[in-house]
């Protein structure tokens, strides 16, 4: 065969189609719909996440004078667990909600404000402990990266975790929280 013949013979045949477009905006749809039941499922469960820690008490309020701040730090506030368990996610009172955020440590407690989410304060007399970590629930960093402190709400033992702007703030808020455990913790004794 010549090669003209060959050309001729090739326009001859046609191609088949490439493209399915109903089945491909059928795979799509589907897709869709899939991820969609999943983000709903997701959201069911947080919804009652929340429900099964209905029995936390509100959140106390940053007062409006809270008196003389003895430290402040910028930065994000990642969430909160129960107590020693970091993968336990407090949701109720908006506790789950990631968020940046502003700490102020007053003689009242820590101040928590949180642009888009719910102010708290940490009441001074509810603090137990403060400490440097790597992780709480969904969100882990480099040894000593967190700031996480363990505060009584309620009848519950609860770990929030905080992280600096600047890391290096995170050694002296441990001293002062720590420190100011204990000077409550030796006032309460002596009376």
């Amino acid at each position: 065969m010549t090669p003209l013949i060959q050309l001729a013979e090739a326009a001859e045949q046609k191609s088949a189609d490439v493209t399915d477009w109903a089945g491909r905006l059928g795979w799509v749809a589907g897709l869709l719909l899939f991820v969609a039941f999943v983000y709903w499922l997701m959201r069911q469960g947080w919804k009652w996440r929340g429900s099964l820690q209905s029995d936390l008490p509100a959140l106390p309020e940053v007062p409006q004078a809270p008196g003389e701040a003895k430290l402040t730090l910028s930065g994000r506030y990642h969430g909160s667990t129960t107590a020693g368990q970091w993968l336990d996610r407090i949701v109720a009172h908006g506790l789950g909600t990631r968020s940046r955020a502003e700490l102020t440590l007053t003689d009242a407690g820590i101040g928590v404000v949180r642009p888009g989410a719910n102010d708290f304060l940490i009441p001074a007399d509810a603090l137990r402990e403060a400490r440097l970590d790597k992780g709480i629930a969904g969100k882990v960093l480099t040894e000593g990266g967190l700031l996480v402190v363990t505060w009584a709400h309620g009848d519950k033992l609860l770990d929030s975790g905080f992280r600096s702007d600047h890391a290096a703030e995170h050694a002296a808020w441990v001293e002062a929280i720590n420190h100011l455990n204990t000077a409550s913790t030796t006032e309460g004794t002596a009376r």
